[in-house]
């Protein structure tokens, strides 16, 4: 059963009571990462390993996603400013416990590169977030993985 989480803004990533960043850099120019985050929406699957299905809703204004084991997001886009920001709510999942979600993704320039770093902002129970501080190293290696992916899918086209 669907569940609405609270709406917040951007700023939620820097107040979140659990944030859990990530930062990688890779060869890609911060132009193609960033259309490959905010503009192929759809592509997400072929690069990021958790992801099912991803769409646009609404007009570019929101996204579904899907991921494997069955979890699912309608997300609303906070920002979306190329090529240094693209961030998202979660408005409504599947998940338990999430009370309220925010990701983003920041791009800056790394050389001829692109450091890629990504914020996992959530609020929740106690219990909710303790077990997302437990799972750090698992969403650090999907993170390291799905960006390492991506690179490799930018560097041939």
């Amino acid at each position: 059963m669907a569940r609405r989480l609270r709406p917040v803004g951007l700023d939620f990533v820097g107040s979140a009571p659990v944030r859990l960043v990530f930062a990688r850099e890779i060869s890609a120019p911060p132009e193609a990462v960033f259309a490959a985050l905010a503009e192929d929406v759809p592509g997400w699957v072929d690069w990021f390993s958790a992801v099912t299905l991803a769409r646009p809703t609404g007009d570019g204004a929101g996204r579904e996603i899907r991921l494997r084991g069955g979890t699912r997001f309608q997300e609303t886009i906070l920002a979306a400013k190329a090529p240094e920001i693209y961030a998202y709510r979660v408005d409504e999942t599947n998940a338990p416990g999430a009370r309220a979600l925010v990701e983003e993704w920041r791009l800056t320039s790394a050389g001829t590169g692109t450091r890629v770093q990504w914020t996992f902002a959530a609020d929740g129970p106690a219990p909710f977030r303790v077990m997302l501080k437990l799972a750090r190293t698992g969403l650090g290696r999907a993170f390291r993985d799905a960006v390492t992916a991506l690179d490799r899918r930018l560097a041939v086209r």
